[in-house]
């Protein structure tokens, strides 16, 4: 139950959010659109909670992942689209859940903007890295995706590629463009393509190289202190 009540959280009142925000206020309110996907981003975070009073420690360490997150995109700002960012957050995805891979995808790209300049794209880019971290949570608890650097690279290498890079490509149609076409969004979709396949290849080779040692350390953390109950 959960699981479906976090899914329709993500996957239609956030988008829908995002589409009403951009009609009525026409990509000039993209704090307040921004904020709203953050509130709505801890809504699936809080059912985890439902039923019992979170201890401090079982939050810290999903902090320190969206702080090594943003660490991480800033670390790489001189490399266009080269970053670890979805990579981590695939990882917290695995070893949490969706909906703290969720929570992590959009909170590193909201902070990380603090940096970078926030925009009109900010709330797509939390939307987009975020959705991917769901998914990798979901797929691995339904023992979809298994958890090793291979099968974890090789979806990451298509979910940034195909999700994150389709929604963004889309996205700057439709921040740029308020009547857009089928012509002009396949040109959008060619003329991204190259940094979509840096951006898919920096992925792979984070979670080739991280997911392993990662995962093993935070499993023990979990195990350890009893952290979130992740099940779905």
């Amino acid at each position: 139950m959960r699981l479906f009540a976090s899914a329709a959280m993500i996957l239609l009142t956030i988008p829908l959010t995002i589409y009403l925000c951009i009609l009525f206020f026409e990509d000039r309110r993209f704090y307040f659109i921004s904020m709203l996907v953050v509130l709505q981003t801890m809504l699936p975070f809080a059912l985890i909670f439902e039923s019992r009073k979170p201890q401090a420690r079982e939050l810290v360490i999903i902090a320190v992942l969206c702080a090594i997150a943003v660490a991480g995109r800033v670390a790489f700002f001189m490399l266009p689209q080269f970053s670890p960012v979805v990579a981590l957050v695939i990882i917290a995805g695995v070893a949490f859940g969706g909906e703290s891979g969720f929570l992590v995808g959009s909170m590193a790209f909201f902070v990380s903007n603090m940096f970078f300049g926030q925009g009109p794209w900010t709330p797509w880019q939390m939307f987009a890295s975020g959705i991917i971290g769901f998914l990798a949570g979901i797929l691995s608890r339904k023992g979809l995706l298994r958890r090793t650097p291979a099968s974890l690279a090789v979806f990451g290498g298509f979910a940034t590629f195909f999700i994150y890079g389709g929604i963004m490509n889309t996205a700057s149609v439709l921040m740029w463009q308020p009547n857009p076409t089928w012509q002009l969004l396949i040109a959008y979709y060619l003329q991204g393509m190259p940094m979509d396949l840096i951006h898919a290849l920096s992925t792979i080779l984070f979670l080739a190289l991280a997911s392993r040692p990662m995962l093993e350390k935070l499993d023990r953390i979990q195990v350890k202190y009893g952290l979130v109950d992740v099940e779905v």
